[in-house]
């Protein structure tokens, strides 16, 4: 029965244009595979008591709209990914409930606005770390999932449900690999010392950078996302040399291209 509950919610998914699912057992996060770890109150069975599985959803955050960050295109698909898995989260929830198996979404962010941020720089859940549980990914330096499809250029939610799903498990390889290339190209330098399995994060840093472009229209940065060389989307639009960014193969056409988005459209 939880087997066959499994595949219909898959498939339902798939026909929604959501491939990326996975499933975690709420049980999970009571055994640290490293630390930091969310505390008690940020864990599903804290924030849902009948929780006993999260399922993770996940879309992809196209890399030539990505490169043009920080811009309104960027900012305009951020919003338009954000929209969809709130959508779509909220649908699989209902399907749950009517299938009997009591549930509930969760927000893609958490958080009211990035200014919130600057002084309580925490979502009241991590859809990063339920997305790690369920299988869909590891940690990169910048704190971020990284997936073996596109790399950190994920966006996750999560929905909490009643129902025993077979969970899927962490992966066993790690996908950084570690270029440092996050930590280089952060322009507030908010990625700090490196420790296993990721850098130290300045949240503040970082939230008072979304805030200065928000203001100008064009948040949030994306930078260490875009410049992250793991993902097969890299392959699909032909950027798995990086070169083409900073190095002699630099590619002038893209960055005409680029600033000619960033130029317009936001300040």
């Amino acid at each position: 029965m939880a087997a066959d509950l499994k595949r219909r919610i898959v498939d339902m998914c798939r026909e929604w244009g959501v491939d990326m699912v996975g499933f975690a057992p709420a049980d999970a996060w009571e055994a640290p595979p490293f630390e930091p770890w969310p505390p008690e109150a940020f864990r599903p069975k804290a924030i849902f008591p009948e929780c006993r599985t999260v399922i993770v959803l996940g879309l992809p955050v196209t890399l030539p709209i990505l490169e043009t960050a920080p811009s309104i295109w960027y900012q305009e698909l951020y919003k338009n990914l954000n929209a969809q898995l709130d959508m779509r989260a909220y649908q699989l929830s209902q399907f749950l409930n009517r299938e009997g198996y009591p549930s509930a979404y969760v927000p893609r962010d958490g958080y009211g606005t990035v200014e919130l941020l600057l002084k309580n720089p925490y979502a009241f859940f991590s859809h990063r770390h339920a997305a790690y549980l369920a299988g869909l990914g590891t940690f990169g330096l910048n704190n971020m999932l990284l997936t073996k499809e596109y790399g950190p250029r994920v966006r996750f939610v999560s929905v909490f449900t009643a129902a025993e799903i077979p969970g899927d498990g962490p992966m066993e390889k790690q996908l950084c690999i570690r270029c440092m290339r996050c930590i280089k190209a952060c322009p507030v330098d908010a990625i700090g010392d490196v420790e296993y399995p990721r850098a130290s994060i300045d949240k503040f840093k970082c939230a008072e950078r979304s805030v200065e472009l928000k203001k100008r229209f064009c948040a949030p940065c994306g930078i260490c996302i875009k410049v992250c060389p793991v993902g097969e989307d890299r392959k699909l639009f032909k950027r798995k040399n990086m070169g083409l960014y900073d190095g002699p193969e630099r590619d002038e056409r893209l960055f005409n291209a680029w600033e000619h988005v960033r130029r317009y459209g936001s300040l």
